[in-house]
């Protein structure tokens, strides 16, 4: 069995591998177990790294360390692999993708808590040729979410929350709406929408929850359409839709749960995949249910429920 950990060294508001490497570090002082700690160089350079290792291993264990973009290019990597399963040691600037977890969510900060972990299966979507974990957004929102890395650099607003709502004012003051054609669940449903949510998790943004029921092993996605609002409705509509008030949404919103759905345009519109972006004119979105398989603390009453039974490393 060989650990790999996929380090980003650009993870949060400075360099986080010294914080990383030194922890990794301790957890391995007195286990006598095969690790490597890889520092990527580029994005998509620790896919590259986890697909090398992943011809050799029997039994690879990779641990993203970093923030949802790390998590999002590892557990594209590693899934439907069976002689890979991943982790994550969440270091990075919004961390969102823990948050599913809730209370648990702090467990994934103990290195030997994760290595003595153990796999369960956890689902993950299929978007043409990439992958989602978390939460995927076509609309307003993929392009508040696009437009947040403009602000990175402006001192008084910095990285995480801030730079996501210096690019929700941006952008409410540009178009709103996307013309898209939506095949789910046999209708076809064509449109202005101000956003689609695709959840299999329930968080992003830094603070939005759109549906908190979501859940990322259910073998099923949370797909919010959400049609019909101007910009004076759009600071209800955030409130409301950030909290997981969409029920009180009821002449905006849709919610639907599905297998797989496919968004058209005329025009290229961007995908929001785990806050990462994708420009196209077509996305078909495909849960595979149990696709990653995810290593994780023991005993976790997130996993409790599962019927398949988590495998004890």
């Amino acid at each position: 069995m060989k650990h790999l950990f996929i380090v980003n060294p650009a993870a949060r508001q400075g360099n986080r591998t010294t914080f990383a490497t030194t922890l990794i570090k301790q957890a391995f002082e007195r286990r006598e177990a095969e690790y490597e700690i890889y520092i990527t160089k580029a994005p998509g350079d620790g896919a590259q790294k986890i697909a090398r290792d992943a011809q050799y291993e029997a039994d690879l264990r990779v641990y993203a360390c970093g923030g949802d973009g790390t998590i999002n290019e590892c557990a594209s990597a590693c899934a439907g692999l069976p002689n890979v399963a991943m982790a994550v040691f969440p270091c990075g600037t919004g961390n969102d993708f823990v948050k599913l977890f809730g209370d648990e969510q702090s467990k994934f900060m103990n290195i030997g808590a994760l290595v003595d972990g153990e796999i369960s299966p956890l689902d993950i979507v299929k978007v043409n040729d990439r992958y989602s974990i978390n939460v995927s957004c076509i609309g307003l929102d993929s392009r508040i979410g696009a437009g947040v890395h403009d602000f990175d650099n402006v001192p008084i607003i910095g990285k995480g929350k801030g730079a996501y709502i210096a690019s929700v004012v941006s952008h409410v003051f540009k178009r709103i709406t996307d013309d898209l054609t939506i095949h789910i669940n046999g209708q076809v449903i064509t449109g202005q929408f101000n956003t689609v949510t695709i959840c299999n998790g329930s968080w992003y943004g830094g603070s939005f929850n759109p549906v908190p029921e979501a859940r990322a092993d259910d073998g099923m996605l949370d797909v919010l359409l959400i049609s019909g609002v101007h910009r004076p409705q759009l600071p209800m509509l955030l409130t409301k839709y950030g909290k997981g008030k969409y029920k009180e949404l009821t002449q905006f919103a849709k919610h639907y749960n599905a297998t797989k759905l496919t968004v058209e345009s005329d025009e290229e519109f961007i995908v929001n995949l785990d806050g990462e972006t994708m420009i196209t004119n077509r996305a078909e979105f495909k849960l595979i249910p149990g696709g990653l398989r995810f290593l994780h603390p023991k005993g976790m009453e997130y996993f409790k429920h599962t019927q398949t039974a988590a495998v004890t490393v």
